[in-house]
């Protein structure tokens, strides 16, 4: 068995990110060979990754980030088991990169994004399963999402485990957009406005109004105008453009946007929280 010194042990650590003495054993077992004791560790991480594939990776981050042009909002979530994770450098590290790379490449969807490649030549697909190995928690890239307008833009909560990015019809200050992001993000519509409502989820909600007045004891007749006014103040809290602004509730958003400029609209939001 080679001797392996604490400097080997130290510059394996800094290529992997794995542990001290994994990487130890890893140099013991391909005696000395970096790129044998790399694929080692690889494997390792493949191994812990069948094996933690049944627990829940609930908690994480979501992060975004706009394109240099800023006519494109980005996001998406890493996940990881615990709190104490979605916190760790490394981990933080390989989301922010993730994210990086789909600002820079514009993916279609989630699965063409986990086939680009990161700065260390693997997949990103391939560096999830490294990271469980590393970590020793299940991780996963669970969301990736993204919008184009004239122009975008995007709200992280504090905490990272909600966001929202919004694409605008035309140029606007990034602050706009960042408020429109942050009432989404707080508010949760469904959709942009009345008109982006599912038939379905309209359907629902009149039978509802009309079940809720018939077991008031108002006749038939009368409950389908109770429940087509119940859908109208279902629409004024569910849809983004006629919310009360929470900055100021005696505007909506869309009064919010035309006294910015006349015409200034949302084109496309997309929101995802941990927590929901």
């Amino acid at each position: 068995m080679a001797n392996i010194t604490a400097a080997e042990v130290a510059k394996l650590r800094k290529m992997t990110g794995a542990g001290m003495m994994d990487c130890k054993k890893a140099l013991q077992e391909s005696d000395g060979d970096f790129e044998k004791a790399i694929e080692i560790l690889r494997k390792k991480g493949q191994k812990v990754a069948s094996k933690r594939a049944d627990r829940e990776a609930s908690e994480g981050v979501v992060i975004a980030k706009i394109s240099d042009d800023g006519t494109s909002a980005f996001m998406i979530s890493l996940n990881c088991e615990t709190d104490f994770v979605a916190k760790n450098e490394d981990f933080l590290k390989a989301a922010q990169e993730i994210l990086d790379i789909a600002v820079k490449n514009n993916p279609a969807d989630l699965d063409a994004l986990k086939q680009l490649t990161m700065s260390n030549g693997h997949t990103i697909a391939d560096e999830v399963i490294n990271l469980t190995g590393i970590i020793g928690e299940k991780i996963d890239l669970s969301h990736y999402s993204k919008v184009t307008g004239e122009s975008a833009g995007y709200y992280v909560h504090s905490d990272k485990k909600v966001a929202t990015i919004v694409a605008m019809n035309k140029k606007v200050d990034f602050d706009v957009i960042k408020d429109v992001a942050m009432q989404a993000t707080a508010m949760k519509p469904i959709s942009i406005d009345e008109n982006d409502v599912p038939q379905d989820v309209i359907e629902k909600e009149l039978e509802i109004g009309k079940e809720q007045a018939i077991n008031e004891g108002k006749p038939a007749d009368l409950a389908e105008k109770i429940a087509k006014g119940r859908l109208n103040k279902f629409f004024k809290e569910s849809t983004l453009l006629n919310q009360q602004f929470v900055k100021d509730n005696k505007k909506t958003v869309k009064q919010y946007l035309n006294e910015i400029e006349p015409g200034l609209t949302v084109v496309a939001f997309k929101r995802f929280s941990l927590r929901d």
